[in-house]
């Protein structure tokens, strides 16, 4: 069976406290087995200030639903995101609007490719 990584929507939400009530409500709503969460390492692969912010974030979703939060590498995702919308033409306020979208679904998809790959490992040993 393979699973697809789809934007359901953006949070604009600058408050952590009531973004983390959108995502644990959202995630309900959808039925979610799992909420990713991007976690932006520095390109040595060191945590900092940012990455605290989501940490914090994500334990307070984590507070707010018994589904599991996991953290993932968010690194040269939005990049990536810039370069797809490039290729598919998208620009001005459509592009703006979508960006982050486009970003978490590469970060969702590397974290499911990841868990694909491990469980074949593991059925393999």
């Amino acid at each position: 069976m393979e699973i697809l990584a789809s934007p359901v929507g953006v949070i604009n939400q600058k408050d952590m406290e009531k973004a983390a009530e959108e995502t644990a409500k959202a995630a309900k709503e959808n039925r979610c087995e799992l909420i990713v969460i991007g976690l932006p390492k520095n390109m040595d692969g060191s945590c900092g200030f940012r990455a605290d912010i989501c940490q914090e974030f994500a334990e307070k979703v984590k507070a707010l639903t018994d589904i599991p939060v996991t953290m993932w590498d968010e690194r040269s995702t939005t990049v990536t995101a810039h370069n797809y919308l490039n290729d598919t033409n998208t620009r001005g306020k459509k592009r703006k609007a979508v960006v982050d979208a486009v970003a978490a679904t590469i970060i969702l998809e590397s974290y499911m490719a990841y868990r694909k790959n491990n469980l074949k490992k593991e059925e393999n040993n």
